[in-house]
C-alpha cells in the first residue's frame, strides 16, 4: 500500500475516533449500560461490537446475543447455539448446539430408545439457516460430507429413532444448507461412530457459518447511516423488525470526564495522540500484509473451483485445525523439506496420521516464488483429486488461508528411495535394497508413470520422477508423489501440436533427472518422464547420485556417467557393491536393467521406449531373476552348499 494512502487511512481512523467520542444516542447508552453490568462476554473480548448486540433494538436483529459463560448464546431459526469463536471484523464465525436445544426436542419415550441423551451437542432435527442471512461454509460442509460410516453399522431402533439413523447413514442431513448428497466411498477411512464423532466436532469445533454483506439489504442502510454518525438498530416491537437509524446530539467529551474538569483538554488530547499513533502504527503493519493476500485466498479459491466442481475436490481444513494437528509446526515434527516449504507429521481430530505440506513461508525467498507456488498448489490438487492408483499419494484435503497454503497427504513412514540409497544411513539401509526389492521398486514405479500416461484423459506428465519423490512403505512398496510440477497434455483443437504430441512449456524439473530433448526445445512429452525413471534406474543399479559435483565434470550427470561406462563395456565399475550379495540372479538382471535404462536416457526422446513397453520389459526381467533365484537354491540345496566358489567366480 502506497504511503498516501496511509496517510489517508490515518485520518479516517483518527476522524471516526473524535466522532466517537462526540457522540451519545440511545443505543450507546445501552451498551455503556450493559458493559458496566457484565464483565464478561466470550469470545468477545469486551461489549459485542458491530453487527452483534446483546441490547435489544440494537445491532442487527439476526445478531441478538445473550451474554453467559462460557460461550455466548444466540438463536437462529428457534434453535440455541454457543458463540464458540468470532474473529473481529470477520464475516464468519463457529457455533455449537447448546444443549438445551437438543433436550427441548426429545420426549421421554425417545430417550428410552435413542441416543440423544448421551450426545448432547446433536440436535434432533436438521439445522436449517432458511430465511437468515447465514449460510453454512464448505468447510463444514466438507467435513461431514466425507464422514461416513464404516459397512454395516449398527443401527437403533429407526422406527423410534428415524433422525438419529439417517444421521449414521448420511452424516451431512445434520446441515440442511449442505444438500443430503455425500461424497462417494473411497473404500477407507470409514468412522465406527458417527453420532460420537459428530457430538465431538459439534462440542469443541463446531459448525462455521458465513455472511454477505452485499446480499443483506440491512448492511447497506447501516453504511449509510454511519457515514451520517448514526448508530444501527431496529425496531424490535415491529415483526419485520424494520430498520432504525439512531443519530445523535454532538457533545464535547465522554461521560466520565464531566464539562468543568480543569484537566479535560488534556486528557482528550493525550487520548487523541495516543490513539492516532497507534492506528497508524496497525495500519502500517497489516497493510503490506492485508495487500499481498487480501485477493489471494479468494484467487485460489476461485480458480480451483472454476476448473473442478467443489463437490469433487476433496476436503477443506482450516489453518487451525492443521496448526494444531502438528503441534503448531512443532520444528520437532518437520519430516522433510522442499523447494517451497516444509512438510510435517501431523495427527487429524479422527486419528489419522498425515503429513502436512506448508508452501507459503513468511521469508524473503517464498515472497519471490510466492506466484509459482500457489500456481502449484492448485495445480497438485486438481491433478491428485482426479487420479486413483495405490502407487500413487493420495490427497486427503487442502487449506487455502493467507496465512499458508497447505496441503494434507498420507504419510508414508519408511522415507524416499533416495535416503534410503544415499542418505547418512545409506550403508545400513541399502541391506533392506536388494535386487529383487530394487527391481519390484522400478516396476512399481513404472506401472504409476504407465497410468498416467495411458489411463488417464488428458494424460498427465509427472515432470519430477526422481528418487527423492518416491516414498517407500514398511514393506517396501512405493508412492510417487510431489505433483507440484506435473502437467496435462491438452491439445488446442486449432493446434497442429494435437498429432505431434508434445505442449510447449518452459522446463522445469530436478537437475540430474531433466530431459535434455525436452531442455533444448521447450517441447514436453510422456517421453520427458521416461528419461527421469532411466536416470532412476541408473540410481538403483550403482547406488550414485543423479547429480555429483565431487565427480569429474564429464561425469558429474549419472547418464553420462553409466552410459559411457556402457559404451567401453564397463559397466561392473559402477554397480552397486551391495548387489554382489545377490550373486548371479543380480547379474544377469543387472545387465537388463541397465540395458533397458540406456534406452530410458537416449538423447533423442523418439529412441526412448513408452512407459508400457518399459512395465513389460521389468516385468519379464522380474520372473527372469526370481527363476534363476529359485534355481539356484535348488542347487545349493543339492551340492549341500558347495557352491559358493561358483558365485564369486560369477560376480561382475
Amino acid at each position: 500500500m502506497p504511503p498516501p494512502l496511509h496517510s489517508l487511512l490515518f485520518f479516517f481512523f483518527c476522524s471516526l475516533f473524535t466522532a466517537s467520542i462526540a457522540t451519545n444516542h440511545s443505543c450507546s447508552s445501552k451498551l455503556e449500560s450493559s458493559a458496566s453490568s457484565s464483565s464478561s462476554c466470550p469470545p468477545f473480548s469486551s461489549t459485542p461490537s458491530f453487527p452483534f448486540s446483546s441490547s435489544p433494538g440494537c445491532g442487527h436483529p439476526s445478531f441478538q446475543v445473550k451474554c453467559s459463560t462460557p460461550h455466548a448464546i444466540i438463536s437462529i431459526n428457534d434453535i440455541t447455539f454457543s458463540l464458540i469463536n468470532y474473529e473481529q471484523n470477520s464475516t464468519s464465525f463457529r457455533l455449537s448446539p447448546h444443549p438445551s436445544s437438543n433436550s427441548s426436542y426429545v420426549n421421554d419415550s425417545t430417550r428410552n430408545y435413542c441416543s440423544f441423551s448421551h450426545f448432547v451437542s446433536i440436535p434432533s432435527h436438521s439445522i436449517n439457516l432458511s430465511g437468515t442471512p447465514f449460510r453454512v461454509s464448505d468447510s463444514s460442509c466438507s467435513r461431514l460430507s466425507a464422514l461416513r460410516p464404516c459397512s454395516s453399522p449398527t443401527l437403533p431402533n429407526c422406527s423410534h429413532c428415524p433422525w438419529e439413523c439417517k444421521l449414521i447413514k448420511n452424516p451431512v442431513r445434520l446441515l440442511h444448507d449442505c444438500g443430503s448428497t455425500r461424497r462417494p466411498d473411497s473404500g477407507s477411512d470409514c468412522n465406527r461412530d458417527v453420532l460420537g464423532y459428530l457430538n465431538d466436532f459439534l462440542t469443541n469445533y463446531g459448525i462455521s457459518l458465513e455472511w454477505d454483506e452485499v446480499q443483506d439489504s440491512y448492511f447497506s442502510n447501516c453504511r449509510d447511516c454511519r457515514s451520517k454518525n448514526g448508530v444501527c438498530g431496529f425496531n424490535s416491537s415491529d415483526p419485520d423488525k424494520k430498520f432504525l437509524c439512531f443519530h445523535s446530539r454532538a457533545r464535547l467529551s465522554p461521560p466520565w470526564i464531566t464539562q468543568h474538569s480543569p484537566n479535560r483538554i488534556t486528557i482528550l488530547f493525550a487520548i487523541f495522540v495516543l490513539t492516532c499513533l497507534f492506528l497508524f502504527v496497525l495500519v502500517a503493519l497489516l497493510s503490506r500484509r492485508l495487500r499481498s493476500s487480501a485477493t489471494e485466498e479468494d484467487q485460489t479459491t476461485l480458480f480451483l473451483h472454476r476448473h473442478r466442481s467443489a463437490s469433487l475436490l476433496p476436503p477443506v481444513f482450516t489453518y487451525e485445525e492443521l496448526e494444531s494437528s502438528t503441534n503448531h509446526f512443532d520444528p520437532k515434527r518437520k519430516i522433510g523439506d522442499g523447494g517451497f516449504g516444509s512438510v510435517y507429521l501431523g495427527q487429524l481430530y479422527d486419528g489419522r496420521i498425515v503429513a502436512v505440506k506448508y508452501l507459503h513461508k513468511h521469508n524473503k525467498a517464498a515472497s519471490e516464488n510466492r506466484a509459482f507456488s500457489t500456481k502449484s498448489f492448485c495445480n497438485e490438487i486438481l491433478i491428485l483429486s482426479s487420479i486413483d492408483h495405490p502407487n500413487l499419494v493420495k490427497l486427503h484435503g487442502y487449506c487455502s488461508d493467507p496465512r499458508g497454503l497447505l496441503l494434507v497427504y498420507d504419510y508414508v513412514p519408511n522415507g524416499t528411495l533416495a535416503e534410503h540409497l544415499h542418505g547418512p544411513k545409506s550403508l545400513y539401509r541399502k541391506g533392506s535394497l536388494t535386487w529383487q526389492v530394487r527391481i519390484d521398486i522400478a516396476l512399481q514405479t513404472a506401472m504409476a508413470m504407465e497410468y498416467l500416461h495411458f489411463s488417464v484423459v488428458p494424460p498427465i506428465v509427472h515432470r519430477d520422477i526422481t528418487s527423492s519423490n518416491i516414498f517407500l512403505e514398511k514393506d517396501m512398496r512405493i508412492k510417487v508423489g510431489d505433483f507440484g510440477l506435473s502437467r496435462l497434455l491438452v491439445f488446442p483443437e486449432y493446434s497442429s501440436t494435437s498429432t505431434s504430441g508434445f505442449v510447449w512449456t518452459g522446463p522445469q524439473g530436478t537437475p540430474g533427472y531433466l530431459d535434455p530433448d525436452y531442455h533444448r526445445s521447450f517441447r514436453l512429452t510422456e517421453k520427458s518422464d521416461v528419461y527421469s525413471f532411466g536416470v532412476v534406474l541408473l540410481e538403483l543399479i550403482s547406488g550414485l547420485k543423479a547429480v555429483d559435483q565431487s565427480r569429474e565434470k564429464r561425469e558429474m550427470a549419472l547418464a553420462d556417467l553409466v552410459v559411457s561406462k556402457i559404451h567401453m563395456g564397463l559397466l561392473h565399475q559402477v554397480v552397486d557393491p551391495v548387489l554382489a550379495v545377490d550373486g548371479e540372479s543380480s547379474i544377469n538382471g543387472v545387465d537388463a536393467v541397465a540395458e533397458l535404462a540406456f534406452r530410458c536416457v537416449a538423447a533423442e526422446k523418439d529412441d526412448r521406449p513408452d512407459a508400457r513397453e518399459v512395465v513389460e520389459e521389468l516385468k519379464q526381467i522380474r520372473s527372469r531373476a526370481r527363476g534363476l533365484v529359485r534355481s539356484s537354491n535348488s542347487n545349493v540345496s543339492s551340492s549341500g552348499g558347495g557352491g559358493d566358489g561358483d558365485v564369486a567366480e560369477g560376480l561382475i
